[in-house]
């Protein structure tokens, strides 16, 4: 099972993101050129919470004809501040809520347990504009540096909005590699590590778990 490696901040400051949209370089690291796009995260539970209980997420995420689903697991040890690490598990799916009906997958067969037969109902849904910028030491592609701005949906009703960036390092690379990028993004003024996950920052907004 993959484990995602990734690094986290919050942004207290806009002019961060401004800073961020004009440097090059990240610290050992280039930054190729920003790429806009918008996507959709519909996040599905049990009625009663078998996959938070659990401490699972399950993703749907569309971005433009696509749909992949993402089951994304408790921490793993060393998780705490900026620096973000967890099983995650991705497939092909579709907008349909009905895992019977997404294609094979071994995330669809990880859902399955963890659901036990259990019919899925969609908990909330995050539309995020994101910037990406690939990541590439000695000119070797090692992660993607990204912004996010996120608009929390509830019943078809906006909650709230949050902006976050997010650096994750994939292939071979790991935290060896994403540490002293992170320290490099730690280091730029309107940015704090942020601990929680774009899922418990939408809860905190909604008020539920």
């Amino acid at each position: 099972m993959a484990i995602e490696v990734e690094a986290r901040f919050g942004v207290t400051d806009p002019a961060a993101l401004d800073r961020l949209s004009t440097m090059t370089r990240l610290g050992e690291a280039a930054l190729g050129p920003p790429g806009a796009l918008d996507e959709t995260d519909v996040y599905l539970d049990t009625v009663e919470g078998a996959l938070g209980a659990a401490r699972w997420a399950c993703r749907l995420r569309r971005r433009g004809d696509q749909v992949t689903v993402s089951l994304k697991g408790p921490p793993e040890a060393g998780t705490g501040g900026w620096l973000h690490l967890r099983p995650e598990v991705e497939g092909p799916g579709t907008e349909e809520p009905r895992p019977e009906r997404w294609p094979a997958s071994e995330a669809r067969d990880l859902l399955d347990r963890l659901r036990s037969g259990r019919p899925l109902e969609e908990r909330l849904t995050l539309r995020q504009h994101r910037v990406e910028r690939t990541v590439a030491l000695s000119d070797f592609p090692v992660g993607v540096l990204s912004v996010d701005a996120v608009t929390v949906v509830r019943h078809g009703r906006d909650v709230g909005q949050f902006a976050v960036v997010e650096l994750e390092v994939g292939g071979d690379a790991g935290t060896a590699v994403l540490v002293p990028l992170a320290e490099a993004l730690a280091a730029i003024d309107g940015l704090e590590p942020e601990p929680r996950s774009k899922l418990e920052r939408a809860h905190e907004l909604i008020g539920s778990p």
